[in-house]
């Protein structure tokens, strides 16, 4: 089955550096992405939402995840990996947005399922006019799995 989102999705931004995740969050309402974030700042604790462990065992699975590469635990190439290996959870878009432009990155998270790979803007309103591309695209005109 497949929906188009309006304002009930959830977003899961797995982003270790709180700048910017609060960046993120900011540049979405001022893109008026107005569904629920969920913010972790590990690829292990986006690990046990998506698995539905421990305190998470009653969360809502995400719509779409932004996913950043470099973090602390569970690396997002990791949680990639993980992610194409559950039958439940390989369907779930994930963007992976992140600073590195390494053509190495971009080609292995292709290569590990990725939807989407968005190197992070370096001004504010370049980062806005990517959230809203993102909800054009992903939360508006694309079709997800529910």
């Amino acid at each position: 089955m497949v929906k188009k989102l309006s304002s009930h999705y959830t977003i899961l931004l797995v982003e270790d550096n709180l700048d910017d995740a609060l960046i993120t969050k900011r540049a979405m309402s001022k893109a008026n992405i107005m569904g629920r974030l969920i913010i972790v700042n590990d690829g292990e604790e986006a690990l046990k939402i998506l698995r539905r462990e421990g305190e998470y065992k009653n969360v809502i699975l995400p719509s779409l995840i932004l996913l950043d590469l470099k973090m602390p635990k569970v690396n997002g190439f990791e949680v990639l990996k993980e992610l194409r290996r559950d039958e439940r959870l390989r369907v779930l878009p994930v963007i992976v947005f992140t600073s590195s432009e390494r053509s190495e990155d971009v080609e292995l998270a292709y290569k590990l399922g990725c939807n989407s790979y968005i190197v992070k803007p370096v001004k504010f309103e370049d980062f806005i006019k990517v959230m809203e591309e993102i909800k054009r695209y992903w939360l508006e005109t694309s079709e997800i799995p529910t």
